[in-house]
């Protein structure tokens, strides 16, 4: 486990459901991923993520899917992409990732509770 934090540190993470609207492969990336732009809803709106979902995944399939996605770290250089936001999920012992995802219909850039 990592360090304890306070609850007053998880608060600052801002962690919101989006849907993704467009999925690509990422050939440029030296490890197989998916671009991936989001829409995060009216008050967002769209924005864009690397995601190295590929062993689980195809690009089709991540279209009109609900995912989880950090907010607010600064946007990241990936090649010639930037991503925009940090897109959850969880690793099984082979490195494949499953995405985070609530289990029933929200809305779209609802934020973590």
């Amino acid at each position: 486990m990592e360090k304890e934090i306070t609850f007053e540190d998880f608060t600052k993470v801002d962690i919101r459901v989006g849907c993704v609207v467009e999925a690509t492969k990422f050939l440029e990336a030296r490890k197989p991923a998916y671009k991936l732009k989001i829409d995060f809803g009216e008050e967002i709106g769209f924005r864009k993520s690397s995601a190295q979902i590929t062993a689980l995944y195809q690009p089709e399939d991540l279209v009109g899917r609900r995912v989880m996605a950090v907010m607010n770290f600064p946007p990241r250089q990936i090649g010639p992409f930037m991503s925009e936001v940090l897109v959850l999920g969880f690793s099984d012992a082979d490195g494949k990732v499953s995405l985070a995802a609530p289990d029933h219909d929200v809305p779209i850039g609802c934020r973590l509770e």
